[in-house]
């Protein structure tokens, strides 16, 4: 992208007769009606700025989703954050990316309320199981969806495509093994290609603080625990929303036990139904831990770096960030597609067994919607219990 000024200064083509209301009415929109993920997300978000209301040219915009796609975290909630930037600075940037996340914030937390309820109706355990048995094959979906454009970034060259797949295969196990240590084996594989491709500078202290300071921060438990996870969401994914799922189920699940395998399942499923970007499936991990408070809490932290980055200037794509991207990025491709164990292992009744390969064959093999598959294995697992299927 073109060298921009600070964004604290007003930008040289801002638009000042675009109001401030008018961006929280079109953002919110765009959150309202966001099902299907990036995707979805970038093409509503195109719609509008680009094609409708010309605010933005396409040259720009195409150059702001590449930036974007070099940072950690949902590079589609950055877009929203930086296209509002882009029309009105800050105070567009904050309200343009808060009514963006906030009505699939609402939704999900409202939904979470229900599903993980001390006592939900039958019908609501066995929809909860239904989606939940078909949350591994979109995993697996995420991941091959993200390999073709992280493939052709690594270039002819047959060292460069040795270390893509040896990133990939690493990420995939830790996923599978050791899901809690899984952002320490992302940081490591971007660390060592800029180190491979001469990116790497020699610097003191800040990066030891960086891994060293959470360290503390997990061992308190309780909401310290609760903000870790959810800043390793926010800050610390590379990869796409879907890469959060292994950092966060050995944490919410294993480690501080704030739920159980099929609850985590459910909070996968509805960040997948729900409008909006799928790292809000942090906050139902959050309300699991401290209620609406904890949900709240959740989505803060995860979503706070996606406007510093913006806000600071980090959207310029340059070598080091390149660098570890091309080694961070595929290990998270393979952390995604490894986290589809787990995630199967997770399921609990036999019946479940037949709607993950039907969710698999529908999303994978035919490449159905992952929204409508997963709330027909709702409506399915719902039916299923009414009739009798055990949904203990």
């Amino acid at each position: 992208m073109p060298d921009e000024p600070t964004p604290d200064e007003p930008t040289p083509d801002a638009r000042p007769d675009v109001p401030l209301s008018t961006i929280a009415k079109e953002w919110g929109r765009i959150g309202s009606i966001g099902f299907g993920g990036p995707p979805t997300h970038i093409a509503l978000l195109r719609r509008l700025v680009v094609q409708e209301k010309r605010w933005i040219d396409e040259a720009e915009f195409e150059d702001a989703i590449a930036a974007t796609n070099l940072l950690p975290g949902p590079a589609s909630t950055q877009l929203a954050i930086f296209t509002a930037w882009r029309l009105r600075g800050v105070p567009g940037a904050l309200i343009g990316g808060a009514c963006f996340i906030c009505p699939g914030l609402i939704v999900i937390i409202l939904l979470a309320a229900v599903f993980l309820s001390s006592h939900p109706p039958t019908w609501i355990k066995g929809a909860a199981l239904g989606a939940g048995a078909a949350v591994a094959p979109v995993a697996i979906n995420a991941a091959l969806g993200l390999i073709p454009a992280s493939w052709r970034r690594a270039g002819d060259a047959r060292n460069r495509r040795i270390r893509w797949v040896l990133y990939a295969a690493v990420g995939a196990a830790a996923s599978a093994t050791v899901g809690t240590f899984l952002v320490l084996v992302l940081l490591a594989c971007g660390v060592v290609e800029v180190a491979l491709t001469g990116g790497m500078r020699p610097s003191k202290g800040p990066q030891a603080w960086i891994l060293g300071a959470p360290l503390g921060v997990v061992a308190t438990g309780g909401l310290g625990a609760l903000t870790w996870v959810a800043l390793k969401v926010g800050a610390l994914s590379f990869g796409g929303g879907f890469v959060i799922i292994p950092l966060m189920q050995a944490d919410a699940v294993h480690r501080y036990h704030w739920m159980t395998n099929p609850e985590f399942l459910n909070a996968v499923a509805l960040g997948q139904i729900t409008p909006g970007p799928v790292v809000q499936t942090v906050s139902v991990v959050g309300y699991a831990a401290a209620g609406v408070g904890g949900a709240l809490l959740a989505a803060l932290v995860a979503f706070a770096p996606s406007f510093a980055f913006i806000l600071a200037g980090a959207r310029r794509s340059n070598r080091v960030a390149q660098g570890f991207l091309s080694g961070a990025g595929p290990a998270a491709i393979g952390a995604i597609a490894g986290a589809s164990v787990p995630l199967a292992l997770a399921i609990t009744e036999a019946w479940q067994v037949a709607i993950l390969a039907g969710a698999l064959a529908l999303i994978v093999g035919l490449r159905r919607s992952v929204v409508l598959t997963l709330v027909g294995a709702g409506v399915i697992g719902a039916v299923g219990a009414a009739l009798g299927l055990p949904v203990s």
